[in-house]
C-alpha cells in the first residue's frame, strides 16, 4: 500500500491526487504551501480557486507541514509551478532522511540557469531517483477520470514501470521513455507555442493557421530539443505532439489564453495578474536568449517572446513569418 506525496496543491496537485485516491491501495498526502488555505481545502474539501466543482476524498490528508507530507513516503509527486519550484523545494531539505524517488510533473526551464526541473530536483536533492510524469493533461479532465495518457521517463527503467504501476490505471495509461531531457524540454517548449496559438485564436485566423502553426512549431521544438541533448522522435509522441495539441486547441489552456488576451490589446501586466500561472510565459524568454547564444532558427518562438517582451503588435509579428523568404519544406533550414 503505497504512500504518495503530492507537493503542491494547485489544480494539477489537486487533480492527481483526486485520482490517485481513487484507488484503494494508495495512502494520499497533498501538501500546500499555504496553511490558511491547506485548511480551507481540507474544511470544504475542495480547491475552489483553481479545480472548482472538484471534491478533494476524505482519504487524502491535507497539510501544509513539510515533515507530515513526506514522511516515510514511497515517492513524491511535485506539482509546483516551476518558477517556484526551488525555493519551495528546498523548505523540505531539513526533513529528508532518505532518497525517496521523485516523481516531476513540472512544465518548464528555470529562467537564470536554464535548467530542467529533474535537474534542479536532483541537486538539491543529491539524488538521481527522477521521473518525469507528462503528456496532454488537463487538470480538469484528470481529476473526473476523463481518459488520460501520458509518458513516463526516467534514467532508470525500473523507477519507470513502478510509476506505471501505482500511478498508472484504467483512466490513465502510460507510456515508458527513457529520453528525459526530449519529455521535459516538450513540455516546457508547447507551452510557448500554446501562447503563439492563442494569438491566432484572438485574431481569430481560422483553422488553416492553426494547423500550419502547430506544424511548424513542431519543427522549432524538435530543432530546439535535439540542439539540446533531446532524442527527435520524442516531439512526435504524447509528451511533445500529443501535448502541444492539447495547449493550443483547449479552452482549457492557460497559455492559449495569455496569447488570445494579447491578440486582443491587453498588456502582459494585466494579463498575469490572478492566481494561476501560464508558464509559457517564462519560457519564451528562456527559449530566446538560449536559441539566440546557439544561433538557432525558431521564428514563431521568437515571435512571441517580442510580443511578450517587447511590444510587437501581435498582428506584426504574425506578417513577420508570412513574410518570410518561402523554403523547402524538408531541409533543416
Amino acid at each position: 500500500m503505497p504512500t504518495l506525496a503530492i507537493l503542491g496543491a494547485g489544480g494539477w496537485g489537486t487533480a492527481i491526487a483526486a485520482y490517485l485516491a481513487q484507488r484503494p491501495e494508495h495512502h494520499i498526502r497533498l501538501w500546500c504551501a499555504n496553511s490558511e488555505r491547506a485548511e480551507n481545502y481540507r474544511v470544504t474539501r475542495v480547491n475552489d480557486r483553481q479545480l472548482p466543482g472538484v471534491k478533494i476524498p476524505e482519504s487524502v490528508l491535507l497539510t501544509s507541514s513539510e515533515r507530515a507530507a513526506i514522511d516515510k513516503a514511497d515517492a513524491w509527486l511535485v506539482a509546483v509551478p516551476m518558477a517556484y519550484l526551488r525555493e519551495t523545494m528546498l523548505r523540505f531539505l531539513p526533513f529528508v532522511e532518505l532518497k525517496t524517488p521523485i516523481i516531476s510533473l513540472v512544465k518548464g526551464i528555470e529562467n537564470s540557469t536554464f535548467l530542467r526541473p529533474t535537474e534542479i530536483l536532483g541537486t538539491i536533492f543529491n539524488t538521481d531517483q527522477l521521473i518525469v510524469l507528462s503528456g496532454p493533461s488537463h487538470a480538469e479532465e484528470v481529476a473526473r477520470g476523463l481518459p488520460t495518457s501520458l509518458v513516463v521517463a526516467s534514467g532508470d527503467a525500473g523507477l519507470a514501470a513502478w510509476v506505471q504501476q501505482h500511478v498508472g490505471g484504467d483512466k490513465l495509461r502510460l507510456y515508458t521513455n527513457s529520453d528525459v531531457v526530449g519529455v521535459e524540454m516538450a513540455g516546457a517548449l508547447k507551452n510557448v507555442l500554446g501562447i503563439a496559438a492563442g494569438i491566432c485564436d484572438g485574431l481569430k485566423f481560422g483553422d488553416n493557421a492553426k494547423a500550419a502553426l502547430l506544424t511548424r512549431g513542431l519543427v522549432e521544438m524538435q530543432r530546439f530539443g535535439v540542439a539540446n541533448g533531446a532524442s527527435p522522435e520524442t516531439f512526435h509522441g504524447l509528451a511533445g505532439l500529443g501535448d502541444l495539441i492539447t495547449t493550443c486547441f483547449s479552452q482549457h489552456g492557460r497559455n492559449r489564453r495569455v496569447g488570445q488576451r494579447l491578440a486582443q490589446g491587453e498588456s502582459l501586466t494585466e494579463i498575469t495578474k490572478g492566481h494561476q500561472v501560464a508558464e509559457g510565459i517564462l519560457t519564451a524568454r528562456s527559449v530566446y536568449e538560449r536559441a539566440k547564444q546557439m544561433q538557432l532558427d525558431l521564428p514563431i518562438m521568437t515571435g512571441v517572446y517580442r510580443a511578450l517582451y517587447e511590444g510587437l503588435v501581435p498582428l506584426e509579428a504574425v506578417q513577420l513569418l508570412m513574410g518570410r523568404p518561402q523554403r523547402c519544406e524538408t531541409r533543416p533550414t
